[in-house]
């Protein structure tokens, strides 16, 4: 590689590449463990996990690698009330649900932010990273894991929201720039405003703090990661491009769907869970936004539990036009491969684009 910045020598990194969480299942423990064992940094998207589901795959990951990987949580946020007058949006979700068979959808009468309980499983993980997104954690929070010696690391959408995370005292901010697939982390401001590329993104946020940037949204390639480190960052965090590999736990059909999408067919949608989020369009949007909308989507979490039962029979019937399919601007750049293999490839990509600028 051309550069080993101080990030990648605190992390044990030979390759400056984040593996991005993605809660859901599509971050295998598998997957977690090749990157790493790649020289890039494995990342485990953990809140939709119970604490035993996470100990255990948090286990398994320790039990093949003694490299280092991250684990990922959503930041803890008050959860609305449960919304009145859904009757509309159940029973689009129900009418999408009967063409897989999935069960009746039924919206919980409470739910509660999973942060705190999860939390604690993070902490003692061996986890060398811990990272989150959504907003900030409790100050106490980042004291026991530092004190752990983890690195801390949230997102942030905006110079703005950078400033305040080094204020809470991480020690990396990841610029996620608008390109990224997957749910936004904007915390400060809305949604609108925060939707800044990431070319524009990064070398504002790397001048805003004094902590290592890592840039997201929209790398897939080595010419991507080239241009990231240009920029000031210290490694990239790559999601979309992990999709499609061998190792990862995304469903058949969502990897098909990556591999013949094109960058104009990927929008922001609320639809699957309440919250902003970058997807290819499928049909289940369009039943819940856009002008034939048949209803509107609820806050997060509500409308990400009533959409589940939904989305995970769709899984098992190889339905894409039901499943979240997150994925970020540079999926027509989308391989099918092992994530050695895009680790590899990826290495020699960076060193390419670089020998290419000093010709």
């Amino acid at each position: 590689m051309p550069a080993q910045t101080p990030l990648m020598t605190r992390l044990g990194m030979t390759l400056p590449v984040i593996q991005a969480p993605m809660a859901g299942g599509s971050d295998t423990p598998d997957l977690v463990v090749a990157v790493s064992e790649a020289g890039g940094l494995g990342s485990m998207g953990a809140t939709y996990l119970t604490p035993e589901a996470l100990r255990a795959a948090v286990d398994k990951v320790r039990g093949q690698t003694n490299r280092s990987f991250g684990v990922n949580l959503f930041a803890p946020q008050p959860v609305p009330p449960r919304p009145e007058g859904a009757e509309a949006t159940v029973a689009t979700v129900a009418k999408a649900g009967a063409d897989v068979g999935a069960p009746e959808p039924v919206l919980p009468e409470t739910m509660a932010d999973p942060f705190d309980k999860t939390f604690p499983v993070a902490l003692d993980s061996g986890a060398k990273v811990f990272s989150f997104t959504f907003g900030l954690i409790p100050e106490e929070a980042v004291r026991a894991l530092q004190a752990r010696g983890t690195l801390v690391m949230g997102t942030v959408t905006t110079p703005a929201e950078a400033v305040a995370m080094e204020r809470l005292g991480v020690d990396a901010v990841v610029a996620q720039g608008a390109e990224a697939g997957g749910h936004r982390g904007t915390f400060v401001g809305s949604f609108e405003a925060a939707m800044i590329g990431t070319l524009a993104l990064v070398p504002q946020v790397v001048d805003a703090v004094s902590v290592p940037v890592v840039a997201s949204g929209g790398i897939m390639d080595g010419r991507g990661i080239a241009a990231a480190l240009a920029l000031g960052a210290q490694a990239v965090q790559m999601g979309t491009a992990f999709l499609t590999c061998d190792e990862a736990g995304t469903p058949d059909c969502y990897k098909a769907a990556m591999l013949s999408a094109q960058p104009e067919q990927t929008r922001i949608t609320q639809a699957f869970s309440g919250r902003f989020a970058r997807g290819v369009e499928n049909r289940f949007m369009a039943m819940m936004e856009g002008d034939g909308a048949e209803a509107a989507p609820l806050p997060f979490p509500w409308q990400n539990a009533l959409t589940r039962p939904m989305r995970t029979a769709a899984a098992q019937a190889g339905d894409a036009g039901l499943l979240s399919l997150w994925a970020g601007q540079g999926v027509g750049l989308s391989r099918r491969q092992t994530a050695a293999e895009l680790m590899a490839r990826l290495a020699r990509e960076t060193e390419a684009a670089v020998a290419n600028l000093t010709r």
